[in-house]
């Protein structure tokens, strides 16, 4: 079964030193080439949610969405990463990254997110698909529901490791 949770101020009990400007200076080298790209990559992968899409299973979008995503998390250089694929009882997968601790560290951060994509809905301008950048803003089905997830999250464990 799975192990108790207990929850806790990460004030507490995660120590991490972190100079800001280095911090932004790996965010801003990665933002454009690596953040934005990677995730409209992400949006043009049209893997809807079980809710409306009965092919999910079997279309092979879902694997592309991970695909897509993996391979972009791959590119950061991560120190201690590794991927595992779990399939729930009805199939659905399940996709676990886990980075080593550094040095010192004994706590855990679970960081949440999910590849499927809810259904399109009524009012686009633009087709949900197709990533459109519009000033400094991204428009395209699963670029904030849940896409940016694991791009956001990596990007920090990356410039947390810098």
């Amino acid at each position: 079964m799975y192990p108790q949770i207990k929850y806790c101020n990460l004030k507490d009990t995660i120590q991490i030193k972190m100079d800001k400007t280095k911090t932004q200076g790996t965010i801003d080298q990665h933002w454009d080439e690596w953040f934005v790209k990677g995730l409209c990559d992400f949006v043009a992968v049209p893997n809807l949610t079980t809710m409306v899409d009965d092919q999910y299973l079997t279309n092979g979008l879902v694997e592309k969405a991970i695909q897509c995503v993996d391979d972009y998390i791959n590119k950061l250089g991560i120190n201690g990463l590794t991927r595992e694929i779990f399939r729930a009882e009805n199939g659905l997968p399940i996709v676990v990254y886990v980075v080593d601790p550094s040095p010192g560290n004994t706590k855990n951060v679970l960081i949440y997110g999910h590849l499927d994509k809810q259904p399109y809905g009524d009012g686009w301008v633009t087709d949900p698909v197709v990533p459109t950048i519009v000033g400094d803003l991204l428009y395209g089905r699963g670029g904030a529901d849940d896409g940016y997830a694991p791009f956001s999250a990596m990007l920090a464990i990356k410039a947390a490791q810098e």
